[in-house]
Order: structure tokens, then sequence, then C-alpha cells
């Protein structure tokens, strides 16, 4: 292998190592300012998006030890996204990215891959359509504290009749 090809294997490994989700998107016919704001989008989640080769990822991608990427996906102009806690909300912004007006055919998510496992295209659009980590977080404490607050109704429940009793009783 090249010189030149082992340096551009070893960038793409480190920033395959920057999390634990891949997500490998083609981005026919974006424009250089689209392409920009489509990073500046994914910046606010901590994600990136880099243009790699496709020889170039398949080469990474084994070397990282990453389930196999199939031949339709590096197919045609390719990118990666990477980085981020939450890739439910790095899909998100891709796909509403790929959604906006204008944008429609132009970026395309090929596949991911998510803590050593293959996504499909439809996968990635599912992983999209959840909530974030944030928000499960929310559900998660608000079904923790339901019990505790109907224990808590139960206890206080007897008290605040005995006290509507005596303040109906002295009203007569």
């Amino acid at each position: 292998m090249r010189k030149e090809k082992k340096y551009l294997v070893s960038e793409a490994v480190d920033h395959l190592g920057k999390s634990d989700y891949l997500l490998v998107v083609g981005f026919d016919r974006l424009t250089v300012l689209e392409v920009a704001e489509l990073r500046k989008s994914l910046l606010g989640k901590d994600a990136e998006f880099h243009v790699v080769k496709n020889s170039v990822l398949d080469l990474a991608a084994k070397e990282c030890n990453f389930p196999e990427l199939t031949r339709e996906s590096l197919r045609g102009t390719t990118a990666i996204v990477v980085g981020g806690k939450d890739p439910s909300e790095v899909a998100k912004r891709m796909t509403a990215f790929a959604n906006e007006k204008g944008h429609e055919d132009k970026l395309t998510v090929k596949c991911g891959i998510l803590e050593g496992r293959a996504l499909s295209a439809q996968d990635v659009i599912v992983l999209s359509k959840l909530p974030s980590l944030g928000e499960l977080r929310a559900k998660f404490l608000a079904l923790l504290q339901t019990p505790f607050q109907n224990f808590l109704s139960v206890c206080n429940a007897g008290m605040q009749n005995f006290v509507r009793l005596l303040v109906a009783h002295a009203k007569e």
C-alpha cells in the first residue's frame, strides 16, 4: 500500500474511533455551501461530516473490525458522520437535512453501524425517529417518580379528608 493511502486509512480509522456509531451517506450534487451548512448543523451535536474515498473507508472499517460494508453502500460519492453522544439526534439532523426543500435526492443515507451492528438505510431512518437521549432519560425519571407520587397521595388522602371535615364542621 502506498504511503499516501496508508495515511488516508489511518486518518479514517481515527475518525471511526471517535464514536460508537457510523453513518455512511451519499452526497451527490450537494454544493460546497450546502455541505458547510450540514457540517455546521452537526457541530451542535458534536458530530463530524467527512468525505472519504470508498476504498479507504472499506479498509478502515476492516481495520476497526466493523461489520462488512455492502458494495451498494460503497458506490458513488461517500461521506461518513461520526462523533457525538446521541446517534438518534445525529440521525435526525441528517434525515431532516436530506428532507429539506432543495436537498431532496442530494443527500442519501446508505447505511450505518451502531455499537458494532450493521444498520441498513431503513434502520437509520427508524433510529432518527427514536426520542433523543435526553427525552428518554426524562421519560425514565417520570416513570420512576410516578409510584412515589401515588404513594404520597394515598398517605396524604386520610389527613386531607380529616382537615376538610374539620373545615366543613367549622363552617356550620
